[in-house]
């Protein structure tokens, strides 16, 4: 059976190596499309319709934050997608990736340098998995990571210089999302329906 070619949007690099890694560990096989960095939800919720329309003739797998919206199917409907399109794989971690990251408990507390008890197992329910995380690595051994994901006293920068380089060599190399998804449900949802999913073909309109 030849792969399936499927297209990817996400917010940042982050997000991207996560999808990247879930093709990986899929039980069928993927072939990536185009891959596109939207630089934020803004991009892609102004173009999400286009997307609905384009996976008419081809697979789009797009994933974005839940942030402060209240749950995934009421973030479906103030982008008014909530009858989409059956190859729009349209997906919400939550609250943020760094949610599913963290799920990964024991391999991110040794990547880290702290107990795994400092990660609780709920972490779909933390608020902000990105400060979290952050405050975590405040409290690592490992200077040089402490560097690179916390910022500089005194800077106005939400993350530290090399905050996606070091999580997404972390992601490529050690993150096993077979062990995340029993710790986070949104986790589950998106890697359930990549197991899954069969691509139906459509006429464009």
């Amino acid at each position: 059976m030849s792969d399936i070619v499927i297209n990817l949007v996400f917010e940042d690099s982050l997000s991207g190596a996560v999808l990247r890694k879930l093709l990986l560990n899929a039980k069928q096989d993927y072939a990536i499309g185009f891959s596109h960095n939207s630089g934020g939800f803004g991009w892609i919720r102004k173009r999400i319709e286009g997307f609905n329309n384009a996976a008419k003739g081809m697979p789009y797998l797009i994933l974005t934050d839940l942030d402060r919206s209240e749950c995934p199917p009421s973030l479906l409907r103030e982008w008014h997608i909530e009858n989409h399109n059956h190859n729009l794989l349209f997906n919400v971690a939550v609250r943020q990736v760094e949610s599913w990251i963290l799920a990964c408990r024991c391999r991110f507390a040794e990547f880290i340098g702290i107990q795994e008890s400092l990660i609780p197992a709920n972490v779909d329910e933390i608020p902000d998995a990105k400060r979290f995380l952050i405050d975590l690595a405040k409290r690592s051994r490992k200077r040089e990571l402490r560097e690179d994901i916390v910022p500089k006293d005194g800077s106005t920068a939400r993350i530290g210089a090399d905050y996606n380089g070091r999580l997404i060599r972390f992601i490529e190399s050690r993150w096993d999302p077979n062990i995340a998804r029993k710790l986070s449900p949104s986790l589950r949802r998106i890697m359930e329906s990549l197991d899954a999913f069969q691509p139906i073909f459509q006429n464009r309109e």
